[in-house]
């Protein structure tokens, strides 16, 4: 029996829910490996059609995109193919001007709220200007909120729909006249942890029946297996290594950062923080660091095809973020295990004094927290052993997903 799967997402960069979505794949395609009763034809449409990760896409899944550009969008033959791709679409079928009411609507009640966010109003115009397929599946699914999930809830033909939030719905400025409620018109939504799915109610309260928690999938093996592959650090550094992993965007919060690592340095001197990731906040950052006298001590040391060895190597993982749904980067920390030190919104996965510590989003907080942590080895040592024992079990998960095909 062949079930007809088409995933759908915004883009396929080196962000964390991108590297979700491929170990989802990988999963389906072992499942497709196990058992010759049910087979997966699984597809992948990306509604801008670029991504550097398209390279690690799983043999067996089909690319729909007529055009793809394997960039990213902050390089610059990425951001030149970006700029086009939006162009097209905004005239394909007349979509700008079909849905100009609706954008200046929405802009309207933007500037209401004095949060102007002109991304969510491109995901709709790249939606409606997307490419259309006239094959009906047996399961759609939205992987990301904005353009994917408007466009498999109104341009995708498919017996069952699915949706995944992976963020904290409020604080990233959707709303129900935003997406035209668009998660009606799913079967299934999938919120990557607990918290992020009572924020998402708190928007949709009808849809509680149908949204269930499906975690971030990792392959913690795969993961111990390239820590230990050459790389890592290049420095002859001796000191505390903190390291934070996550692209250089507003939602991040890099800004604390570095300022906490100004008051960290008043206190110690054998320390530098590095920043794996790259984002359209460098300029902005490296100016911040520029000013606080800390470029050799606050390292962006851009993206890097294999961080394992990274965290293998440093001593301290920090993840002083704004709001996000479930974050990967931690997943991967506990798996090496690493002791942890992160921001209060992520008490989903760390708790505070067990395994790990949480402190406010404030750069004296976060200063505390590592200063803390660096003078205690005992306590890092007993946060180590914490993390290596977190372990989320996915099987479950993937049945909330392929129980939809038989439903």
């Amino acid at each position: 029996m062949k079930k007809k799967i088409l995933f759908v997402i915004n883009t396929l960069g080196g962000a964390g829910a991108e590297m979700a979505l491929l170990e989802l794949l990988e999963k389906l395609e072992k499942e497709n490996e196990k058992t010759k009763d049910v087979q997966y034809e699984i597809s992948l449409y990306v509604l801008m059609g670029q991504g550097e990760l398209v390279k690690k896409l799983p043999k067996e899944v089909l690319l729909k995109n007529k055009s793809y550009q394997p960039l990213s969008v902050l390089q610059k033959g990425g951001r030149h193919f970006m700029y086009r791709t939006i162009l097209k679409t905004m005239f394909v079928r007349g979509t700008v001007f079909c849905l100009l009411p609706y954008l200046l609507s929405s802009l309207a009640d933007m500037l209401k709220r004095r949060k102007v966010l002109p991304d969510k109003l491109l995901w709709r115009v790249l939606s409606d200007g997307g490419e259309r397929f006239a094959e009906e599946y047996d399961l759609a699914v939205a992987y990301l909120e904005g353009g994917s999930a408007y466009y498999v809830a109104d341009h995708v033909r498919a017996k069952k729909k699915a949706a995944f939030i992976h963020i904290d719905y409020t604080k990233a400025g959707y709303t129900r006249k935003l997406d035209r409620d668009c998660y009606l018109k799913y079967d299934a939504i999938f919120p990557i942890g607990e918290d992020v799915k009572q924020q998402f109610l708190k928007v949709y309260p009808e849809c509680a029946g149908r949204t269930k928690v499906f975690h971030n999938i990792i392959d913690t093996e795969k993961i111990k297996t390239k820590a230990s592959l050459p790389g890592g650090f290049s420095d002859d550094f001796d000191g505390i290594r903190l390291l934070t992993v996550g692209r250089l965007t507003e939602q991040k919060s890099y800004p604390t950062a570095i300022r906490a690592m100004k008051k960290i340095k008043e206190k110690h001197k054998n320390v530098r923080w590095y920043v794996l990731g790259e984002g359209p906040e460098r300029k902005r950052l490296e100016h911040l660091i520029d000013s606080l006298g800390l470029q050799e001590d606050f390292i962006l040391s851009g993206s890097v095809e294999n961080p394992y060895p990274y965290y293998k190597s440093a001593d301290i993982y920090v993840h002083a973020t704004g709001f996000e749904g479930k974050s990967i980067a931690i997943q991967e920390a506990q798996t090496l295990g690493l002791p942890i030190i992160a921001s209060e919104s992520n008490r989903e996965q760390i708790e505070n004094g067990v395994d790990g510590i949480l402190c406010r989003l404030e750069p004296e907080a976060v200063s505390e927290a590592v200063c803390r942590m660096m003078e205690d080895e005992k306590l890092r040592n007993r946060y180590r052993e914490a993390s290596l024992k977190k372990n989320v079990v996915y099987e479950k998960d993937m049945e909330l997903l392929t129980g939809l095909l038989f439903r």
